[in-house]
């Protein structure tokens, strides 16, 4: 599955309270966070950003404190997926754990420029700047972490296979 947008780019050690600035932490809707998402980096980034925009960054992004409401806030703005050259430990799981799709690549954060045109294939693992046509290869997402994401994160995963909702599968 292909998604893609336009790029964002954001420097190293991009911590939690840049995504979601602590004091909108007083709130769990996604939509509120969505509209304070990147705020302390980019004061416009949420009225610019558009559904399947990509955020790429350098290295560490978000560290700092564990707060899940910053890949929330990510994913709520639109953003299809986070490409950096590294992430933060506990970032990398929540995201995951949230359904927000994120790769590691040092090359494609080198070679995609703020306002590229990107499109990335989670399936075949590998991220495409259509504006300068060149490709980059990541290791695919492992089956049951697709699985998190396709479900929506953790807690909507946890919850089909324990028969307890019904979720939609991309397609149906």
């Amino acid at each position: 599955m292909a998604i893609g947008g336009r790029a964002w780019k954001f420097g190293d050690d991009v911590n939690t309270d840049e995504i979601i600035p602590a004091r909108y932490l007083n709130s769990a809707d996604p939509s509120e966070l969505a509209r304070h998402v990147m705020e302390d980096a980019d004061a416009d980034f949420s009225s610019k950003v558009r559904d399947g925009d990509a955020i790429v960054a350098g290295k560490n992004f978000g560290c700092g404190s564990s707060r899940e409401h910053a890949p929330v806030a990510i994913k709520a703005a639109g953003v299809s997926c986070v490409i950096a050259k590294s992430f933060a430990r506990i970032f990398y799981r929540n995201a995951f754990n949230m359904g927000l799709l994120i790769f590691e690549s040092p090359e494609a954060v080198q070679g995609i420029s703020e306002g590229d045109s990107v499109e990335v294939d989670q399936d075949e693992g590998v991220i495409f700047n259509r504006s300068t046509g060149r490709s980059f290869t990541v290791e695919p997402i492992p089956e049951f972490m697709k699985d998190l994401l396709r479900h929506g994160g953790l807690i909507p995963h946890i919850r089909k296979r324990a028969g307890l909702e019904q979720v939609e599968e991309p397609g149906n």
